[in-house]
C-alpha cells in the first residue's frame, strides 16, 4: 500500500500542503482541496492529462416510509493480480426518508512529462 517510485519518477508522491492529501507530484492542483500548487509557464513539462478510463455516477434515495440508513464509501485499488493496493474510506453518513445522494467515481490518468530525455 506504499509508494515505492523515486522523486521525479512517474508515480512519484508528495503530500499537499494545504489538506496533507498524498497526492501525484506532477498535480499542479490537488485533486483533492483544488488548490494550486505552482504556477507553470506554458512551455513547463508537467503530465499531461488523458482521458477518463473510468467515469462512474450513481443516485440513492431513501423511500419515504422505513427508518433511516446508514452509508460508508469504500474504494479499493487492485493490482493486475488482484492483490489489494490500497484501501480507503471516503466518506460515511446517514440518508433519511426521502432523501438522496448521488456518488460518482472517476479515474484520472496522466501521461508524464519528459524532461531532458527522462521521464518525471
Amino acid at each position: 500500500m506504499s509508494n515505492n517510485a523515486r522523486p521525479g519518477t512517474a508515480g512519484a508522491t508528495r503530500t499537499c500542503p494545504h489538506c496533507k492529501t498524498r497526492i501525484l507530484e506532477s498535480a499542479a492542483v490537488c485533486p483533492a482541496c483544488k488548490h494550486y500548487l505552482r504556477i507553470d509557464s506554458p512551455n513547463s513539462p508537467l503530465a499531461q492529462p488523458m482521458p477518463s478510463p473510468l467515469k462512474v455516477e450513481g443516485i440513492i434515495r431513501h423511500p419515504a416510509d422505513g427508518g433511516s440508513w446508514e452509508y460508508q464509501v469504500v474504494i479499493t485499488v487492485r493490482d493486475e493480480r488482484g492483490d489489494e493496493v490500497s484501501r480507503h474510506v471516503v466518506g460515511v453518513g446517514a440518508l433519511h426518508p426521502n432523501e438522496q445522494r448521488t456518488f460518482s467515481l472517476a479515474v484520472e490518468m496522466f501521461t508524464p512529462a519528459v524532461k531532458g530525455g527522462r521521464r518525471h
